[in-house]
């Protein structure tokens, strides 16, 4: 039986595949209505894109992102109608904090689609040349001292993007400065370093002019109170009113995402189990990296909505 101690998590770009969320769809009508929602949204068929592919549109930033969310949201939908779910906060890991605060009423999928999809067209427009690094297998302070060794080599931006967990750390800049980052990672002993299927340098300076057109878009958008706290990532621990929550999403894009500090908010909070309710599991094995966190159940298909209910 599920603790009554729930702490939700949301997966971010990258967990996108075609025939994601298909499995739900044709099993649960919630989840059926929210692709619906979406596609009506956009005036496109996303959930086609979601349940067909092909992959290289999918993976376009500009679908990846409404896709992912429309996804978690309807996982949530299907979940919270029929397991007796009252979570005690969420946390988002980058876009998936718009996955969050649609579970916890913040906004609506409609807004939220619509949002993202415009958050997509400001990160895709902020220039070209860039893009993102993982490097696996180096500390911390490795990964920065070689940041920002590769920034000075190159003479181009580059910044830790994303912490996700001990020895996975997310670069991000410009072209030059992630080859040179790369081969400096190989020298120092690194298990990888890959660029991403990313061509925007999220959660760094250079997507600044981005943020005064997002923040419109959010205070254009009607947000309430969230029912449960929701981890903020770049303005605010937590996001507790609709002014926190849009003053974090608008400086989200510019500042680096310490996933494990964001989840760990939620361990001292209380839970004592965590739900990933994305496309595919993506952040549980992240978790199992870090210590002190509860257990991690993920739900991403129809099977996985079965046996949670026979917990």
């Amino acid at each position: 039986m599920l603790s009554s101690n729930i702490g939700l998590i949301f997966a971010g770009q990258g967990s996108q595949f075609p025939g994601m969320g298909k499995s739900l769809a044709e099993a649960f009508p919630e989840a059926r209505e929210a692709f619906d929602e979406a596609d009506s949204a956009l005036g496109e068929k996303l959930s086609a894109l979601c349940f067909s592919g092909p992959q290289a549109l999918l993976d376009d930033t500009l679908n990846a992102q409404p896709a992912v969310l429309t996804c978690s949201v309807a996982i949530w939908r299907v979940v919270s109608s029929r397991v007796p779910v009252q979570p005690i906060a969420a946390a988002g890991h980058s876009l998936g904090q718009y996955s969050a605060l649609v579970a916890a009423g913040a906004m609506d999928l409609a807004s939220a689609v619509r949002l993202v999809r415009r958050r997509a067209q400001l990160m895709a427009g902020a220039g070209p040349g860039t893009g993102m690094l993982v490097v696996l297998g180096l500390a911390d302070a490795d990964v920065e001292s070689l940041c920002a060794e590769a920034a000075a080599i190159s003479g181009a931006s580059l910044s830790v993007a994303n912490y996700n967990c001990p020895g996975q750390v997310v670069l991000a800049g410009q072209d030059a400065a992630l080859s040179s980052a790369s081969e400096l990672a190989q020298q120092r002993g690194a298990k990888l370093a890959a660029r991403l299927a990313l061509s925007a340098a999220s959660h760094t300076p250079l997507l600044e002019a981005a943020v005064a057109p997002l923040a419109e878009a959010l205070a254009a958008t009607r947000i309430s109170r969230p029912s449960f706290p929701v981890a903020g990532s770049a303005a605010h621990d937590w996001l507790v009113s609709p002014d926190d929550v849009r003053e974090d999403l608008a400086r989200q894009i510019v500042a680096p995402l310490r996933w494990p500090a964001m989840v760990t908010r939620l361990a001292n909070r209380g839970a004592e189990v965590l739900l990933e309710l994305s496309p595919k599991p993506v952040l549980a094995g992240l978790c199992r990296r870090l210590t002190g966190l509860p257990p991690v159940r993920s739900i991403s298909k129809a099977e996985d909505i079965s046996a949670l209910e026979q917990a």
